[in-house]
């Protein structure tokens, strides 16, 4: 499909699905104003592939099956369970209020995160720590209030911390 013939059957589709025609586009050669010709072909293509359908009286409307197909076929999203429940797609999506619990899942993202024995930079650990949360202040913060990051005094070195 041309580009030309895709602007067209956009138009078609918004003013199908809002009922009104679409103001004209700046910028456009023809901006949103069609051609019956043009109009035509852009609605016989909308049919063919199922995004709208007449009505009674020769209406047009968007197709409320494609859309409940669509929907249908997105993956549910299952209640998640432990320490999961606080991250979606592997960042922090919340900090558990129960101490245990966060304590857990700040010692998941130090494991992750950090090798035994290797000393860090404080932009190196920020680096690590932006796959897990854009607040990476906070979360450096709690990993060292943890007691599971070491920090020289100086701020010039992190390590994770030894299991005793």
């Amino acid at each position: 499909m041309s580009a030309l013939a895709n602007k067209d059957a956009r138009i078609v589709y918004a003013e199908t699905v809002l009922g009104a025609q679409v103001p004209d586009i700046p910028g456009g050669p023809h901006g949103s104003r069609l051609s019956d010709r043009r109009r035509n072909q852009a609605t016989a293509l909308l049919l063919e592939s199922g995004l709208i359908e007449r009505k009674a009286g020769n209406q047009l409307a968007a197709s409320e099956a494609i859309f409940r197909d669509l929907l249908t076929q997105q993956p549910r999203r299952h209640a998640q369970t432990g320490l999961d429940r606080f991250m979606r797609l592997g960042r922090i999506e919340r900090y558990p209020a129960n101490m245990g619990e966060r304590r857990e899942l700040l010692a998941r993202i130090v494991s992750e995160a950090f090798s035994p024995g290797e000393h860090l930079t404080e932009r190196q650990v920020n680096e690590r720590l932006l796959g897990y949360t854009d607040d990476v202040v906070m979360l450096r913060r709690y990993l060292i209030d943890f007691e599971l990051l070491d920090r020289t005094p100086s701020g010039s070195s992190y390590s994770r911390k030894m299991a005793p």
